[in-house]
């Protein structure tokens, strides 16, 4: 034992624990949402489309997050603009806007002189995170999650019962895009940590998992936070002893899960529902 809690000797690896606890929680509440409006897509298209607004940033001396966060507002009103003016569906305008904004921030990175390496961005580098990063994570982690948790009721009708959130007088639109802001900041946030490629997976397999094993959504965030926090904690643990990539790990962990609740959860479950009709 004592052999596998040697990562806690190491400062590195407590800020990355921290940190990656944080992230976890915060991208497990949002995924509930999503998962519940049909928005886990969207994760995938602003996670991509945040690239150009990092390099932009990055020229212009702009803090980073910054335009991480412009790109994913953009990429946000930019796919529903073109849905409501077209006849293209969502998922459609979504491979179309999130794949040619990463491409166009390939094409700038490519061409910037910079100090930035390409595979912290894509994958991250949760071991390696400045101190000026972490308080800036925990700042606006905090933020996007208290925010969340406090319009939970609200932003739970709007994704369940858009219609009756209507007749209740809900400012629905103004919801709408609150959701879609705290989804570009939580994937400022943890792009630090797991990276653009890996961060759609945080934002939908945690409220996957939530949503095999109970129909009640208070204990939908709780399992899928549960999920989300055990995950990085033995993933990072995982990723030590193995010499592996850390944010790899921990969505590796994370889908082992979900495929143990898909075989397993008692009435959502494949084997769970044989069960029960037997």
């Amino acid at each position: 034992m004592s052999e596998f809690f040697e990562p806690l000797n190491y400062a590195f690896m407590r800020d990355a624990l921290l940190m990656g606890t944080v992230v976890a929680a915060m991208c497990a509440v949002l995924s509930c949402f999503l998962v519940l409006k049909g928005w886990s897509l969207m994760g995938d298209a602003i996670s991509h489309a945040v690239l150009p607004g990092i390099v932009l940033a990055y020229i212009a001396g702009l803090p980073l997050a910054l335009g991480a966060f412009a790109a994913g507002l953009l990429c946000a009103v930019g796919t529903g603009f073109i849905k409501r003016n077209s006849r293209l569906k969502e998922d459609t305008v979504m491979g179309v806007v999130f794949t040619g904004l990463f491409a166009f921030g390939l094409v700038i990175f490519s061409r910037t002189e910079s100090d930035m390496h390409l595979d912290h961005i894509l994958v991250g580098n949760i071991l390696g995170i400045a101190r000026t990063q972490i308080v800036q994570t925990l700042v606006l982690g905090g933020a996007v999650l208290g925010i969340t948790l406090a319009l939970r009721r609200d932003l739970l009708l709007i994704c369940f019962d858009p219609g009756q959130a209507r007749v209740l007088a809900l400012p629905d639109r103004f919801l709408n895009y609150l959701l879609l802001a705290l989804l570009a900041g939580a994937i400022v946030v943890a792009i630090q940590t797991v990276g653009i490629i890996l961060v759609a997976a945080m934002l939908v397999t945690p409220g996957s998992i939530g949503q095999l094993w109970t129909d009640r959504f208070d204990r939908m965030l709780l399992i899928a936070t549960l999920s989300a926090v055990g995950s990085t904690v033995v993933g990072i643990f995982a990723s030590y002893h193995m010499d592996a990539s850390t944010g790899g790990c921990i969505v590796l962990v994370q889908g082992l899960l979900f495929f143990g609740s898909l075989f397993f959860a008692p009435k959502y479950g494949i084997l769970g529902r044989r069960r029960g009709q037997a």
